[in-house]
């Protein structure tokens, strides 16, 4: 093609994740990543499309290694291959490598298989682009995470701590997910960050594995919970003595309604008794609990403030390559599957999204039930263009229907009414070639 830097678009991708073993192999959005590649196959733009890192789960095949893992994926996924071959034939399409796909940065015919589909395999760890007068820096991003640092890039013998859980765990998920009532275990590699995975496995299993009948029983207790804590304390200050208008406020109240004023009440000296069962070692254990919990967040094994915290580390890093490049303007990256753009230092840091499921949080309004991980896709590709003294970044939306009603339980459902997570993608963030930037502020973290 015959594009110059004021009229080429980039469209950019990430965090595919495609392959793995057994079931981590399906791919379900397969067919939305076909009808995307298949409108740039006749686009009439001047197109370079980037698949910025984790197109392949490389590190999920536990069973081979090398070139065997390009194998394996050709005989899997042909539709795929013969599509990018058809729309490199079109436009540019060039991969970098990530951190689940460092391999790819690590043998030279990986660039050479590549090439027969179309596909240029840059092995390095950032990219430049131009766009208009200005430049983009590409990475995936986990050079930023310690946990995901490939200290030495190209390096095979290089194992980070993401290596091992990915092999230990995401894959061995793979091979495990259909055993479940329902085949949900492979979806923990859509669990972010990491430390969230116990909570999310504890969620499964509640709303997912445990028997119904022993579900069913337990959820007006845990709903309870915080109401008989309150009864237990009134119902022990009526013991003592103390004050016993509450209990016969109730007890004359429940008593208007006959058999079914008896069984609330009944229902309610349970949950008060087991309430109060726990409350007389509810003080040592929460001492105890929370000089665990403080423990555990200075290893950062579970999820906390600082494991949720998916900006700061980029800002930061984007700062540091707008000092050393003053050409540049946009730093774009993936990794962490959360679509955004911040407005840092007269640039903008954007992040690609993943075509993966996400899976957002969703905690209990009231007792102790286990929060509810609500499923969605957010597909999408980030359009990065120069125009009238301009650059632009968009996001344009790949239609793909919510999971929700088939993978949430009745439970589940009637927990999250209401609360759905917001699914919009970021909305158009400018920057101006020769003022300041006119983008978007950041807008508060959630935790999703």
């Amino acid at each position: 093609m015959d594009g110059t830097a004021d009229d080429r678009v980039y469209y950019v991708i990430s965090d595919l994740h495609i392959g793995g073993d057994e079931q981590l192999e399906d791919v379900e959005f397969l067919d939305e990543l076909l009808d995307f590649l298949s409108r740039l196959e006749t686009t009439d733009e001047d197109v370079e499309l980037l698949i910025n890192g984790d197109a392949f789960g490389l590190w999920e095949f536990t069973g081979m290694s090398g070139l065997e893992k390009f194998d394996v994926l050709e005989a899997t996924y042909p539709s795929l291959f013969e599509q990018l071959q058809k729309t490199g034939e079109n436009i540019e399409i060039t991969l970098i490598p990530g951190n689940h796909d460092h391999e790819l940065a690590a043998y030279d015919e990986y660039a050479e298989r590549f090439a027969a589909y179309n596909v240029n395999l840059v092995q390095s760890k950032s990219i430049t682009r131009p766009v208009g007068d200005q430049a983009i820096h590409f990475e995936h991003g986990n050079q930023q995470d310690p946990n995901n640092r490939i200290e030495d890039w190209g390096d095979t013998n290089v194992t980070p701590l993401g290596y091992y859980y990915n092999t230990l765990v995401t894959s061995r998920a793979g091979q495990l997910s259909d055993r479940g009532r329902y085949n949900w275990l492979k979806d923990v590699q859509a669990v972010t960050p990491t430390e969230r995975v116990p909570v999310w496995m504890l969620s499964k299993y509640f709303y997912r594995e445990m028997n119904p009948l022993l579900r069913y029983a337990l959820v007006p207790f845990l709903l309870l919970f915080n109401v008989s804590a309150i009864l237990a304390i009134l119902a022990a200050l009526n013991l003592l003595g103390v004050w016993s208008a509450p209990v016969e406020t109730t007890t004359s109240f429940l008593g208007q309604f006959g058999t079914v004023g008896t069984a609330i009440w009944v229902l309610l000296v349970v949950n008060a008794s087991l309430a109060g069962l726990l409350l007389l070692v509810g003080i040592p254990l929460y001492l105890l609990r929370r000089d665990i919990k403080k423990t555990i967040n200075r290893f950062g094994v579970f999820e906390t403030d600082l494991t949720v915290d998916t900006q700061t580390t980029y800002k930061e890093a984007a700062r540091e390559v707008f000092d050393e490049k003053e050409d540049v303007v946009v730093f774009c990256y993936g990794h962490t599957h959360r679509p955004s753009v911040q407005s840092v230092d007269g640039g903008l840091v954007v992040n690609s999204g993943t075509w993966l499921k996400r899976l957002h949080r969703r905690d209990g309004v009231i007792g102790l039930l286990p929060p509810v991980f609500y499923p969605s896709y957010q597909l999408c590709a980030v359009r990065i263009t120069a125009e009238a003294g301009q650059v632009i970044v968009d996001y344009e939306e790949v239609q793909k229907p919510s999971p929700s009603p088939e993978e949430l339980t009745l439970t589940e459902r009637l927990l999250t009414l209401g609360r759905k997570p917001d699914i919009e993608l970021p909305e158009r963030a400018v920057v101006e070639t020769e003022q300041s930037v006119s983008a978007p502020e950041p807008a508060e973290q959630e935790l999703d």
